[in-house]
């Protein structure tokens, strides 16, 4: 029995423990896994390893949690208040090096995620594609991929240098495409940015024909990729390549040509006229094209992981058992005299009895069961909108409406025409902000920033990390130079 497959989603909660929790025991007995011979059986063994290619990304040390927080603290929006070097200080104050947990952390978790997807391409091309049948082969094979790609994406935006630089010709990722069964030879070289893309959007483009238009639930909608999940990320991976015209092909698969702007095939995904619904329960609005799930129980993000806990404040029980770690800085976009306080979007600022400033935007609180954000519509959107300014170089009127259509949502007494904007520039900043107050929190500021090559701006005693600065992305993983001897640091 030379290798075990992860067939549960209960194996992906398994792995949320908390960064602060030991093992005691060094070799557990598993009761949650099967022999390869045996995992690929039945068709709903099959469909639990789906299940667990999700749960296994969702880690709370990943895209459930702290990937997020990452992407949001080393920029500028927010302030650390507890100086603890577990729950991000030194991601926040450009500190990390090869052995922060941050650095090795959500390395490890990614590609643990990335392995689950492998060994599950070569189980199915083995045994399960025959078992599950070619339709529902097509649609696990393609979620697999998805999964594969979002992993790989993710580590992009910390790992490795943006798409601008070099135009993909820097060191990106070490790229396994198949699976680690047995300790062995890890030696594998890092593939270049270009290449990682590539490969990306290779995943994504297959994931688009396998996957389904929609399924049974809106539940499932939200928490599994389907056809519509697959082309939205692809208009985030082509806007992070500066490949524009490419945004705007896929954004047109999945975005109406007028307002109300929605997805007329596939799952009808629009904006909700009240974006706070967005962020309660059920959690699953059209408007959520992709978020990871959490309940009551085993399956939550652990300790020190929760976007709640790190965002939120007790003080003043807004958030039940949220720590404050991180309070809304100041001189940060909320700052910003635009974003007026007959925005809806300014409800999840509250203000402690200290004066500081924090986001509710994750307000369940403890056991911290919010969804975690991955992908929603009006990223779509304002996507498209950007591309079609820096496309055209031009005021051009349908981006003017995205725009407004996000903006208005939250705020009925703004809407953008044409002469709002005196020229291009001052359209595309317009978009730039509109994207640092929607998904504020949310994990896309740092990536905006970098694959633009701006400078991270300073914020408290933390200068500015221009984008020369060898700071300006994470290295790479002690643990990864220790066991891949081709792999080099950044």
């Amino acid at each position: 029995m030379k290798n075990k497959y992860i067939f549960s989603l209960l194996t992906g909660i398994l792995l949320m423990a908390s960064s602060c929790q030991k093992n005691k025991y060094l070799n557990p007995a598993s009761t949650t896994s099967l022999p390869d011979f045996q995992a690929f059986d039945t068709p709903d063994r099959i469909l639990s390893q789906v299940r667990g290619l999700y749960g296994t990304a969702k880690s709370g040390t990943f895209l459930g949690g702290r990937f997020s927080i990452y992407n949001d603290v080393r920029a500028d929006n927010f302030i650390n208040e507890t100086n603890n070097a577990v729950t991000a200080l030194q991601t926040w104050n450009f500190t990390v090096n090869n052995n922060a947990q941050e650095t090795t952390g959500c390395w490890a978790q990614a590609y643990l995620a990335i392995n689950n997807c492998n060994l599950f391409l070569e189980g199915m091309a083995g045994k399960g594609n025959t078992v599950a049948g070619a339709t529902l082969a097509a649609n696990y094979n393609a979620e697999a991929k998805f999964v594969r790609a979002l992993c790989y994406y993710s580590l992009l935006q910390l790992y490795a240098r943006p798409y601008w630089d070099g135009n993909g010709s820097k060191p990106g990722l070490p790229l396994r495409l198949t699976g680690n069964k047995n300790p062995g030879d890890y030696n594998l070289a890092r593939s270049t940015v270009d290449d990682v893309y590539k490969q990306i959007l290779k995943d994504l483009d297959e994931a688009e024909t396998g996957l389904p238009l929609t399924y049974s639930s809106a539940v499932l909608n939200t928490t599994r990729a389907h056809r519509n999940t697959a082309i939205a990320l692809k208009t985030r991976v082509y806007l992070s390549m500066g490949k524009y015209d490419k945004v705007i092909t896929e954004a047109n698969k999945i975005v109406s040509a007028t307002a109300p702007f929605t997805a007329t095939t596939g799952v009808n995904h629009a904006l909700q006229a009240d974006i706070t619904t967005v962020f309660k329960t059920p959690y699953t609005t059209t408007e959520s094209i992709l978020s990871f799930p959490f309940l009551i129980g085993a399956d939550v993000p652990g300790t020190q992981n929760q976007l709640g806990y790190y965002f939120g404040t007790a003080n003043g029980s807004s958030v039940a058992g949220a720590n404050g770690e991180f309070s809304l800085n100041a001189a940060g976009v909320i700052a910003d005299p635009n974003w007026k306080a007959t925005d809806k979007r300014r409800n999840f600022i509250y203000t402690a009895t200290t004066g500081k400033k924090y986001l509710t935007k994750y307000a369940a609180g403890s056991p911290f069961t919010d969804y975690a954000p991955a992908i929603r519509y009006s990223e779509v959107l304002l996507n498209l909108a950007e591309a079609l300014v820096r496309v055209n170089n031009t005021v051009d009127p349908q981006a003017v409406a995205l725009l407004s259509a996000v903006r208005s949502r939250s705020d009925a007494t703004t809407t953008y025409t044409v002469a709002s904007f005196a020229d291009a520039t001052a359209l595309i900043n317009a978009i730039l902000q509109e994207r640092n107050i929607e998904f504020l929190a949310e994990g896309r500021r740092s990536p905006d920033l970098l694959r633009l090559g701006l400078t991270i701006p300073a914020k408290s005693t933390v200068p500015a990390i221009p984008s020369s600065d060898s700071r300006y992305i994470w290295p790479i993983s002690a643990n990864e130079l220790l066991y891949n001897h081709l792999c080099v640091d950044n």
